[in-house]
């Protein structure tokens, strides 16, 4: 049985969202099993995982969840899909929020 934890949210305020892309809080420590990006903006942003590539886009004030883990007949990360640790975390303005944040959430297992 693997106990679920969740990791400190990273966060960027809207004014720090710029043109190109900016990291979002530090990068992970653990491997994450799900996660959700909030953008509580009024602009539409883009996130990407290599500070280079769009990978996906969210649109103003709402919220995507992904679990990566949801369909997987194991308990470890090392047979699951998950988020590895050092993976960082970049976002760009795709229209230019004048309010609110983005955050992003993460839960992983104890242990890993």
């Amino acid at each position: 049985m693997a106990i679920a934890r969740i990791d400190s949210y990273r966060t960027l305020a809207f004014g720090a969202i710029t043109v190109g892309f900016v990291p979002v809080g530090a990068a992970l420590t653990h491997t994450w099993r799900a996660f959700r990006v909030v953008n509580t903006t009024d602009g539409n942003i883009t996130i990407s995982f290599d500070g280079i590539n769009d990978n996906l886009f969210i649109p103003a004030s709402s919220f995507v969840l992904y679990d990566l883990s949801a369909n997987s007949s194991t308990i470890s990360s090392e047979d699951g899909l998950v988020l590895s640790k050092g993976t960082q975390f970049y976002v760009k303005q795709a229209t230019a929020p004048t309010l609110g944040a983005i955050y992003i959430e993460g839960f992983y297992a104890l242990g890993e």
